[in-house]
């Protein structure tokens, strides 16, 4: 987080000697206002819980929780940020207007900070126009094809003699589910290489691969760092490395390299176009590239890892996903229930007034923040959801075989009963793409290979606890597993 003095910069906010100085002094020469969450400043002037946030915001939440209830106010770095844990009370929280509670200002220190993007004033519209066109309906259909055809060039290219097909490859099964959604999803977003660029098709098929896989190894080495980075805590050598990456993904990324692609898609282009026509400079809408580059990529590949880490540990699972698709849907929203951990985060714009689902009623001050981590607000929950820690495929599905959307807590029905990709205005717009990608890989998977752990007995990694609040999760280590065509 840095020292008192200075700045410090990430998920906290920016915040400088003057503004620490004001904000912690009058929060701390004064009492609670009448009505104000439970305040827990932590021993440490200042910084407050921060090293415990970070080190395991899961724990540290539920210990706020039990001690204090499902709404508490925490210091973290010179910030005051009041938790929601209320499963009853996230659609008031992300239904407040704008004028009070801002997502946007919260996005738009996130973008200049983690990818050296500064947005203008237009951005908001030129975002909602491209994603409702493109992300969903017929637009969603194109690029779902895309990714398809990407799919199927990077699974297969060099499966076709006899000993290919029947002989049996190893690897990682995190590090080849994150590597092939990457780079059928960059293609699919970003285009290829022409075939007359490179002489045939098969030639530019060749390029398209070759390219995708050295940017999927910098893409690593980026979301690696990016958890410091998000919380504003890198290290000076690291820094240095996130610039280098930076500077790569810009030039990989440059509009007038993306412009001479074949097949890109509709979403980038109109984007592109969109902020050149407002008067945005190409080398800051080549700096979205790679903000759009890394939104769309970070939760796939982890999310069909853990996907298909189930069903293999799961063979009931495994055998009812091949029998029945809509069990597929299922499957896929039981793993994003254990696996997608995002904070829901707003900046207070103005004193406010919360008002929870049972009446209660709580004063918020303008300069602190609000969150909501549906995690443990909602996800393992186990009256929402018994034995909230295992993969049940069928979860999600009544016995009749349609969609489950029923769930209660305390006797009352929860309508938000999982908020992977967020919840309200607020959610991912790339969600349906996402989760088409997912669904798409793992079929393909299933239709073309058989493939198994290497060790059945090897234990489900546990999740790495430094990445929660940034969307999947991601394991503490790889697990090995082996495929090969299935004719």
């Amino acid at each position: 987080m840095g020292h008192p003095t200075g700045q410090s910069r990430g998920w906290f906010g920016r915040v400088n000697d003057k503004q620490v100085y004001a904000h912690t002094s009058f929060c701390l020469s004064s009492i609670l206002n009448p009505g104000e969450p439970p305040l827990d400043k932590g021993i440490i002037p200042w910084l407050g819980h921060v090293f415990e946030f970070r080190r395991d915001t899961l724990k540290f939440l539920n210990r706020m929780k039990q001690k204090h209830g499902d709404v508490f106010t925490v210091q973290l770095g010179g910030f005051y940020i009041t938790f929601l844990q209320d499963p009853f009370s996230c659609g008031t929280f992300v239904k407040e207007k704008q004028e009070k509670l801002s997502r946007n200002k919260f996005s738009h220190q996130l973008m200049k900070q983690a990818f050296g993007y500064e947005d203008i004033k237009s951005d908001p519209e030129i975002h909602l126009m491209a994603h409702t066109r493109h992300l969903m309906g017929d637009g969603l259909v194109l690029m779902t094809q895309a990714m398809m055809s990407n799919l199927q060039n990077l699974m297969l290219h060099n499966t076709g003699s006899a000993a290919n097909q029947s002989t049996w490859k190893e690897d990682g099964l995190f590090m080849y589910s994150c590597k092939i959604l990457f780079r059928a999803g960059y293609l699919s977003v970003f285009g290829n290489v022409p075939p007359e660029s490179e002489g045939n098709e098969e030639k530019a098929k060749e390029k398209d691969r070759t390219e995708s896989d050295t940017l999927f190894y910098e893409f690593r080495k980026y979301d690696q760092l990016f958890p410091d980075l998000f919380y504003g805590v890198l290290s000076p050598k690291k820094k240095k490395e996130a610039q280098r990456l930076l500077t790569f993904f810009w030039d990989a990324l440059a509009i007038h390299k993306v412009r001479n692609k074949d097949n890109i898609s509709r979403w980038v282009w109109d984007i592109q176009q969109a902020k050149a026509e407002d008067g945005m400079e190409e080398s800051m809408i080549s700096r979205y590239m790679f903000v759009l580059l890394f939104t769309t990529q970070l939760n796939t590949g982890p999310a069909s890892f853990w996907l298909l880490l189930f069903l293999m540990k799961h063979p009931e699972a495994m055998a009812a996903v091949k029998g029945e698709p809509d069990v597929l849907d299922s499957a896929v929203e039981e793993t994003l229930r254990l696996t997608m951990a995002p904070i829901i985060t707003r900046s207070v714009l103005q004193d406010m007034t919360l008002k929870m689902a049972d009446s209660r009623e709580y004063f918020i001050r303008k300069g602190d923040r609000m969150a909501v981590f549906p995690y443990s607000a909602v996800h393992i929950d186990p009256e929402i959801h018994p034995d909230p820690h295992s993969f049940k495929y069928d979860r999600f599905l009544n016995p009749d075989g349609s969609k489950k959307t029923d769930f209660y807590k305390g006797g009352k029905k929860v309508k938000h009963y999982t908020m992977p990709w967020g919840i309200g205005v607020s959610m991912c717009p790339g969600r349906f793409f996402a989760t088409n990608e997912l669904k798409q890989f793992v079929f393909l998977m299933l239709a073309y290979f058989e493939c198994e752990l290497k060790n059945p007995d090897e234990k489900i990694p546990e999740i790495d606890v430094r990445r929660w609040g940034l969307g999947s999760m991601q394991p503490d280590r790889d697990i090995q597993f082996q495929y090969r065509l299935r004719y």
